[in-house]
């Protein structure tokens, strides 16, 4: 998540608020970098591997004159534009302060983009969201001290702090402060509400955003006509959110927002809607902060594997994998030996094709390492064999390597080119 400011005025949003990712090459690095700081499509697999596999040849290009002292001026320029605060554009303020009628789409999409970060909104939908910010309003308490709701008042909004801190002292005496992304006022109800305690301002230029209690309610009450529920055996296994990528109604579909990890393993041969494309790719990026091992999901993998239909989305899923986040095989003996049988099985179903792009992405995201082998004499076995050399034509290989041994614990593994 992005740091969020502290004070709202001087946030200045611009059309990138992510950071730059600088890619290393892992050549230079003592880890595979590049192979886990993006996640590519199957089809830029064969493409991406085989330009890393060889140099770009440049040679024969026409040459154009590149002024790079105007270069470097329009860079300062823009430079000076961005740091000066009278000239930012506090795009999200500005957005804040239209009335919710003129608000346009892209307005909408400014503040959904801050708001889904504040812990208020953490648990909502995408779609409750993007409903809430078309009807906020923005509100500003400029001293400290002010009372913005007394005790036993009549309630008709729900208020969410964007900046600054309020307490709320109750009659039994116990206080409690709220500081930015909490929130105060309402429950989606359409039933009478009052104000338990006293709501005051600690600090000066508090700001809020408001929502009418009508529409609080019409909201969070009609969530249910957006989600769809799947249940097994009577409990609630996966619930999907319908969205609208467009305004035409073509790009429309359920995505996944909850479920079980089985279930969601399960969802990784399931067919995809339009609006969820990248769910495999979502997957393999977050599934060890629900997933104790890998091997639940390269089990599966390999139990789907012999079932015909299934077999192209299974080998879709496994080289996304290797090809996006190689660490993972790399770096776990259990998940080499997962990698090692899906080859087998590749070569047993002769899908060549498949086996050769494979190939391909374990050569290209497998980086350098040095491994010491001590004998006891110059007798001892090495534990593993070679396969190649220049009478067979192609590089020095690893055939095997004995479980077990002292070359294995050693880290030497089948299909090292040494």
């Amino acid at each position: 998540y992005l740091q969020l400011p502290a004070d709202l005025t001087k946030m200045h949003l611009t059309d990138s608020p992510h950071p730059q990712v600088t890619h290393v090459p892992s050549s230079q690095s003592g880890c595979s970098i590049a192979s886990d700081s993006g996640s590519s499509s199957l089809s830029d697999i064969y493409q991406a591997t085989e330009s890393e596999m060889g140099d770009v040849d440049l040679t024969g290009l026409p040459e154009a004159p590149v002024d790079s002292e105007d270069e470097e001026e329009e860079e300062d320029e823009d430079i000076d534009r961005t740091s000066d605060p009278l000239l930012g554009r506090d795009v999200v303020r500005e957005c804040l302060e239209k009335e919710p009628a003129d608000k346009t789409d892209d307005d909408i999409e400014q503040l959904l983009e801050f708001m889904h970060q504040l812990p208020a909104f953490a648990n909502m939908t995408m779609s409750v969201r993007r409903e809430l910010c078309s009807v906020m309003i923005f509100e500003v308490v400029e001293q400290a001290g002010a009372i913005i709701l007394e005790d036993g008042q009549e309630l008709d909004s729900w208020y969410v702090i964007l900046n600054g801190t309020v307490e709320i002292s109750y009659p039994d005496g116990k206080s409690e402060s709220l500081c930015m992304g909490n929130s105060f006022g309402i429950t989606p109800s359409l039933d009478k509400q009052y104000m338990n305690g006293v709501v005051r301002t600690k600090v000066d230029d508090c700001q809020f955003v408001c929502i009418a209690q009508q529409d609080y309610w019409r909201i969070l009450n009609h969530v249910e006509k957006n989600t769809h529920k799947v249940e097994e055996e009577g409990e609630i296994v996966m619930v999907k959110e319908h969205r609208e990528l467009d305004r035409s109604g073509t790009r429309k579909g359920h995505i996944v927002i909850k479920a079980t990890p089985e279930r969601l393993i399960m969802h990784l041969i399931e067919e995809h809607s339009i609006v969820d494309p990248t769910y495999i790719e979502d997957f393999l990026l977050t599934y060890r902060t629900f997933l104790s091992s890998p091997l639940e999901v390269g089990n599966k993998l390999l139990e789907w594997f012999t079932v015909d239909s299934l077999r192209d989305k299974v080998t879709r899923v496994v080289l996304l994998w290797v090809n996006n986040h190689f660490n993972d095989f790399e770096g776990d003996p259990a998940m080499t030996r997962f990698l090692e049988e899906f080859e087998k099985n590749l070569e047993d179903t002769k899908m060549k094709g498949h086996l050769r792009l494979l190939n391909i992405a374990c050569a290209a995201k497998a980086k350098w390492r040095q491994i010491t082998l001590q004998k006891p004499s110059r007798d001892s076995p090495l534990f593993f064999s070679l396969l190649g050399g220049s009478d067979k034509g192609f590089g020095i290989f690893v055939e095997t390597v004995e479980i077990g041994s002292k070359a294995a614990e050693a880290g030497l593994k089948r299909g090292d080119q040494v």
